[in-house]
C-alpha cells in the first residue's frame, strides 16, 4: 500500500512538472476564413499520435456546427489500403476571435488539446497544423498528392517551427481517379 501511495505521488509530481515545461510561442496564421477552411483535407505527412501510426488514406474533414464549433471527422485505414476503416469525431472549438487559427480539439470531455493552424497557403490548398509542445504536426492538402517541391517546402516550414523532422512520416494515399 505504501508503494502505491509513493507511486501516485511520483506520478502527480511528474505530471505537474511536465505541465510546467515552457515552450517557445507558436502563433497561428494571421487569419483563417473558417468557411473556406471547411471540407476535406488529406493528411500528407505527420508526426503521428499513437492512433495514427501505420495508417493509410487519412482524411480530416471539417464542418461548422456553430459560430466557433467545428465537427471534425478523421477517417483512415489501419495497417494497409485494405485495412480496417476507422473514424474519430472530435469537436474543434475556435479559441481566439481574431485569427480563427487557435483551436481546442476535444476528443474526450472536458479536455481540449492544443490545435493551431500554423501555415495556410493563400489558396487554401495546403496547411500545417501544429501544437505548442511540438509533439505532433500534420501536413495536409486538398488533394491526396502534392508535388515533391511543395512537400519539401512544407517540411522546411515544419523544421522552422522547431519540430524534429526526423519523426515526420508520409501518410500513404491511394484513391481511385473517379472517386
Amino acid at each position: 500500500m505504501r508503494a502505491f501511495v509513493r507511486f501516485k505521488l511520483a506520478l502527480v509530481l511528474l505530471v505537474t512538472l511536465a505541465g510546467c515545461a515552457s515552450h517557445a510561442p507558436m502563433p497561428g496564421v494571421a487569419h483563417v476564413d473558417l468557411d473556406r477552411f471547411m471540407g476535406d483535407w488529406y493528411v500528407i505527412a505527420s508526426i503521428p499520435t499513437v492512433v495514427e501510426r501505420d495508417i493509410y488514406n487519412a482524411v480530416e474533414r471539417y464542418d461548422r456546427i456553430g459560430p466557433n464549433r467545428i465537427q471534425t471527422t478523421f477517417t483512415y485505414r489501419k495497417g494497409s489500403f485494405d485495412g480496417e476503416r476507422a473514424q474519430m469525431e472530435p469537436v474543434g472549438f475556435v479559441g481566439d476571435d481574431g485569427s480563427n487559427a487557435i483551436w481546442g480539439m476535444q476528443f474526450i470531455w472536458p479536455i481540449r488539446a492544443d490545435y493551431r493552424v500554423v501555415y495556410l497557403d493563400p489558396d487554401y490548398r495546403t496547411t500545417i497544423i501544429g501544437r505548442v509542445k511540438r509533439d505532433y504536426v500534420w501536413i495536409m492538402a486538398r488533394s491526396p498528392r502534392i508535388s515533391d517541391d511543395a512537400y519539401r517546402s512544407l517540411v522546411e516550414h515544419v523544421r522552422a517551427l522547431g519540430y524534429d523532422i526526423s519523426k515526420l512520416q508520409r501518410v500513404p494515399q491511394r484513391w481511385e481517379e473517379n472517386s
